[in-house]
């Protein structure tokens, strides 16, 4: 029974089945208790008879009138007739000997009535109230007897009752429990992992489970995530494509600043072919030469930062990849937007190059939008202990440091207008932008955000508007291998 459509079924089945058995054993308790009802019934009527039978004898005894002695008799032969028609009634609440008895005491007692209205002295009628005592005796003891009867049956059926709801509450808990965990459980950890993709974190759902429905909604999920994953990666690889396309041309403006030198050198160079100045000519090909490997240097860093390849750590010098990139970046750059450097020489730090290129050309392009044409972007970076340095108290972190070994925080700050308090915990949501449409997918800062998690950093974030932004990014240091 793997599927939990049919486990649901048996349980409410066995529920279903349960009520029945107990309906129907009600049914049969309350049919016997009616039965016990109407037998106390004839036991009350007998005992009410022989109450009737001793207080016309006492009139009769005391008057001596005919219709006391003809009503004594009626109630008399109402109870013989009682106890005659209704054996097994009486044998069910005494011994049978004891309603032997009682019927020997009622012929007695109306043979004994007999002889005294024939004429009777006071040792008869003695004898006679001695044997209505016993009669009435007898009678209240059924009584009793079935008053109990009937108080046991009353018992029993309030503690089946209770009985009966205890069995079906616990049936119920029971189903409920196996509802929660083959279910409730596996929903819940459904939504925990929906409201993980809805944050970018795209986690396979690794949940075993018998039943045909859970396996096929969590095979389901993780295909979903597969397909999420595949689309997302076309989607990164078409913002890497439109920030090539807006690199190109600030790449094609510095590659014309060497061309030009060089095409300068070469005419200069040509019209003094004849001359004698040597020093000269030696110049104008060191020129030649260096603009050439200027424009070398550019085309490579942008292929660097095109060419997609497997993920590769190496220790690298910040300042030359932060060089690298703003070589890339620069023709972005308006000319009223000032960007700074505060980045020693010989601090390394260790990661994928192109990758941490691409964080730095996402976040210093971030910066230069929000400053919006004019304005100041600082890029900073010192080496610090992360187990005694904390992020300022105003900053918001994403992403969890390691605190063990020594890093690199770097801080792209500029002073453009900030971002707004609501907005600030959702910047490095997927797809989330504050740009208008077709300027941007929001993919930029959760590329940033990946990146970083990828190489066992942080990164965080504190803004006030009107202000400006600040990023901060915790990066594992690297070491010189010459160092000693």
């Amino acid at each position: 029974m793997n599927s939990l459509r049919h486990k649901i079924a048996f349980g409410y089945a066995a529920i279903g089945a349960l009520v029945v058995a107990l309906a129907l054993l009600s049914f049969l308790e309350l049919r016997l208790l009616r039965g016990k009802i109407m037998a106390g019934e004839r036991i009350g009527e007998f005992f009410g008879l022989s109450l009737e039978i001793r207080r016309f004898e006492k009139n009769f005894f005391l008057y001596h009138q005919a219709t006391d002695l003809d009503e004594n008799r009626a109630y008399l032969t109402q109870a013989r007739a009682l106890l005659r028609d209704r054996p097994g009634l009486f044998a069910a609440l005494d011994e049978p000997a004891h309603i032997a008895a009682l019927g020997d005491d009622l012929e007695r007692y109306a043979q004994l009535m007999e002889d005294y209205a024939r004429g009777g002295d006071t040792q008869l009628e003695n004898r006679i109230r001695q044997t209505g005592k016993e009669i009435v005796t007898r009678a209240e003891t059924l009584s009793r007897a079935q008053r109990a009867a009937l108080q046991t049956l009353l018992d029993r059926h309030q503690r089946m009752l209770i009985a009966s709801v205890v069995a079906v509450a616990l049936l119920v808990a029971i189903i409920g429990q196996m509802l929660s965990r083959r279910v409730a459980r596996p929903l819940k950890r459904m939504e925990d992992n929906m409201e993980a993709v809805a944050a970018g974190r795209l986690t396979q759902l690794d949940m075993a489970a018998d039943d045909t429905e859970i396996a096929s909604l969590t095979q389901a999920f993780n295909h979903v995530l597969h397909e999420l994953e595949t689309r997302r990666g076309q989607l990164v690889r078409s913002e890497k494509l439109a920030a090539l396309g807006t690199l190109l041309s600030g790449v094609a403006h510095e590659l014309n600043n060497p061309l030009s030198n060089i095409s300068s050198s070469c005419e200069i160079l040509a019209d003094e072919i004849e001359g004698d100045d040597v020093e000269f000519k030696k110049e104008l090909l060191g020129q030649i030469d260096g603009e050439t490997w200027r424009a070398r240097r550019i085309v490579r860093s942008l292929l660097d930062y095109a060419r997609g390849r497997d993920f590769h750590k190496e220790t690298l010098r910040l300042a030359q990849l932060l060089q690298d990139t703003l070589r890339l970046i620069k023709g972005q750059i308006p000319a009223q937007v000032h960007v700074e450097s505060r980045v020693a020489d010989d601090l390394l730090v260790v990661g994928d190059k192109q990758r941490l290129q691409q964080v730095l050309f996402n976040l210093i392009g971030n910066a230069v939008q929000a400053v919006d044409g004019a304005g100041e972007i600082v890029v900073a970076a010192h080496r610090i202990d992360p187990a005694r340095e904390h992020c300022n108290s105003g900053a918001l972190v994403f992403g969890q440091c390691d605190e063990h070994g020594a890093a690199v925080e770097i801080e792209v700050r500029d002073s453009g207008h900030g971002i707004a308090p609501d907005v600030l915990p959702r910047i490095f949501d997927p797809f989330f932008t504050t740009k208008d449409v077709g300027k941007g997918m929001g993919l930029g800062l959760f590329i940033v955000f990946e990146i970083v998690e990828e190489h066992d950093g942080c990164i965080a974030v504190e803004s006030e508007p009107g202000t400006g932004t600040a990023f901060f990014v915790r990066l594992p240091l690297g070491e010189n291998p010459n160092h000693e």
